[in-house]
Order: structure tokens, then C-alpha cells, then sequence
């Protein structure tokens, strides 16, 4: 189960544990992939962060959906090809690791702002 702890998004997390099991050849192309209601059971997410890891799989060329069926593995390169480039990745988990930041910084503050109330209250 990914470790949404990591600083990383869910979507992202989850997608990447399919990856890993479809390179690993834990999962072969045409297997079925779990539905959107299994992944949100399994892995505690809301339908969204679970609609996105399937999205991001089909994006990166690891799926493939089709309407009443549902979503299969599939293989980089068999058929269409990843539609976002290495710089937009790079970007994305760039943009991640500030969110992640942005977090830390935010809950240092409000620690700081609660000792600076329970100060006042002493004196």
C-alpha cells in the first residue's frame, strides 16, 4: 500500500505501485485493474484520488479503459505513447515537494502562534 505520509500526491502514489507491479511483471497486459470503488476500499481514497490514479496509468500508456468494461494494463509503447513530457514531471514533482513544504511551514506556525498565546495567557 503506498505511504501517503511521503510528501507525494495519493493519485501519484498509487499509480506508481501499479507501475512498478506491471514492470515487475506482477500484473501482465490485459489483466483487469481494480475499479475505482476497490481502489478507494483498499487504499482509503476518495473516488477523485482514485479516478486519477487510473487516469495518470492510462496517460502514462500503463492502462487502457474502455466504457462499461473497465481498465486494463497495458505497456508503455503498445499504442499511444505518454502524453506529458519528462519536464512536465519534473515540474509536477517539483511542485509536490513545495506543497509538502508549504505544509511543514504552515503547522511550524501555527506551533510558534500557540506559544505566543499560551505566553500571553501566563502573564
Amino acid at each position: 500500500m503506498a505511504d501517503f505520509t511521503a510528501g507525494r500526491a495519493a493519485y501519484l502514489q498509487i499509480a506508481d505501485e501499479f507501475k512498478r507491479k506491471i514492470r515487475n511483471g506482477e500484473l501482465e497486459p490485459g489483466d483487469r485493474l481494480p475499479s475505482e470503488a476497490k481502489l478507494m476500499t483498499e487504499h482509503g481514497v476518495s473516488r477523485t484520488v482514485a479516478r486519477q490514479a487510473i487516469s495518470r496509468l492510462r496517460e502514462d500508456g500503463y492502462a487502457s479503459s474502455h466504457q462499461g468494461k473497465g481498465s486494463f494494463v497495458a505497456l508503455p509503447g503498445e499504442g499511444a505513447s505518454p502524453k506529458r513530457s519528462a519536464e512536465f514531471e519534473q515540474i509536477t514533482e517539483y511542485l509536490s515537494e513545495m506543497h509538502r513544504d508549504v505544509r511543514r511551514l504552515t503547522e511550524r506556525l501555527d506551533q510558534l502562534e500557540d506559544l505566543v498565546r499560551q505566553q500571553g495567557q501566563a502573564r
